[in-house]
């Protein structure tokens, strides 16, 4: 089950929240109203641009100030608070459990050689020790929007259709064996990355105890969490470019590693030796906002913003790409991509384990 679909304009061209929210909906049938959420990049082109954007959200109860209090702290101790609002939001749409807030955020000078490590930190820490909120998304230029509802009635909760953003990821969920609450809808985000998963991790267990040896903690209850620690730690910690860190996260069987040319097949061993705590067992379909600085086999650091879909390694769980003009498209169901875009130049259907990556047109 579950529902997912990104968009990018490899163009950067902003196209207004309205357009995912009507894909979404339209995958709603893969949900049962328990989780929706959406993210969008470049949705803050303002003076704000370069701060770091937290989306934070607070219980809704008597505590709230005091809570809000308590992330104020650890923020503050690592940098400066340079703006900070509740998300504006329409009122009697969902009920408000939590309250959403932002923090546009500058790291003091002092930690400049480790900016992004003490976001990590920031998020790690609020997550951990403070009772009552939890951070669902801290990159620059980007905001998570999810809660508790349908696809149309988070949309509308958050005025998605005011926004406007050239990369857009969504989800619609249906949660099997983990509660439904706020915080374990999708998107699941760290810095730029965010991800959307359809599926289960069964790997779970195994993913948690490797990503927790370095230094991150999860603790919103799903496994999708894992996913996008596992994508930080291995691409922007570790610097493996894109393709072998995602042919970690589903390699190649042994048997095709066997059959390889040998400066292939050893490459392979060494990923699967180095990095099986990475790998991911079980049925899933992931779609994947990145950040910027990403490496390539080549040799090449992107410097925009990127877009990847991966199935598991025998396709348990459904994958369609598209394409039209500068466009592309990744989706649980081509119905999703053709409501909000009819005509295509092209669609396919990814072979198991191998990922569709898009990037920004030069």
């Amino acid at each position: 089950m579950c529902g997912i679909i990104g968009f990018m304009s490899r163009k950067k061209r902003m196209i207004k929240g309205d357009k995912i929210a009507l894909a979404l909906d339209s995958l709603k049938e893969r949900g049962n109203g328990k989780g929706s959420g959406y993210v969008g990049y470049g949705i803050y082109p303002t003076k704000y641009k370069d701060c770091y954007a937290f989306h934070i959200l607070f219980d809704n109860t008597p505590k709230f100030e005091k809570i809000k209090i308590n992330v104020e702290n650890i923020l503050e101790e690592y940098g400066t608070i340079v703006k900070d609002e509740e998300i504006p939001t329409e009122e009697g749409i969902i009920e408000k459990v939590h309250i959403p807030w932002r923090y546009f955020y500058e790291v003091d000078e002092k930690y400049s050689d480790r900016e992004e490590d003490v976001i990590v930190d920031i998020v790690m820490e609020i997550n951990d020790k403070v009772d009552g909120a939890f951070v669902i998304s801290s990159g620059k230029d980007l905001g998570v929007f999810k809660a508790v509802g349908w696809p149309n009635e988070v949309a509308e909760f958050y005025r998605i259709d005011r926004y406007e953003g050239y990369l857009w990821l969504a989800h619609a969920r249906y949660p099997t064996n983990t509660k439904a609450w706020w915080g374990g809808a999708h998107p699941f985000n760290l810095l730029n990355w965010s991800v959307v998963h359809n599926g289960e991790i069964t790997s779970y267990g195994t993913n948690k105890r490797f990503v927790e040896m370095f230094g991150y903690k999860c603790r919103l209850l799903t496994d999708t969490e894992v996913v996008t620690y596992i994508l930080d730690l291995l691409m922007r910690k570790h610097k493996v470019p894109v393709e072998y860190a995602l042919s970690a996260l589903a390699p190649r069987f042994w048997d095709e590693i066997d059959k390889m040319p040998e400066e292939e097949r050893e490459l392979h061993t060494a990923i699967r030796l180095t990095y099986g705590g990475a790998m991911l067992n079980g049925p899933f379909a992931i779609a994947v906002g990145t950040p910027s600085g990403l490496i390539f086999m080549n040799g090449d650091i992107e410097k925009e913003t990127t877009m990847f879909g991966l199935t598991d390694r025998i396709k348990l769980r459904p994958l369609i790409a598209a394409e039209k003009d500068d466009l592309i498209f990744i989706s649980s169901e081509e119905s999703a991509i053709r409501r909000i875009c009819p005509d295509l130049d092209r669609v396919w259907m990814p072979d198991a384990g191998v990922p569709v990556i898009a990037r920004i047109w030069k």
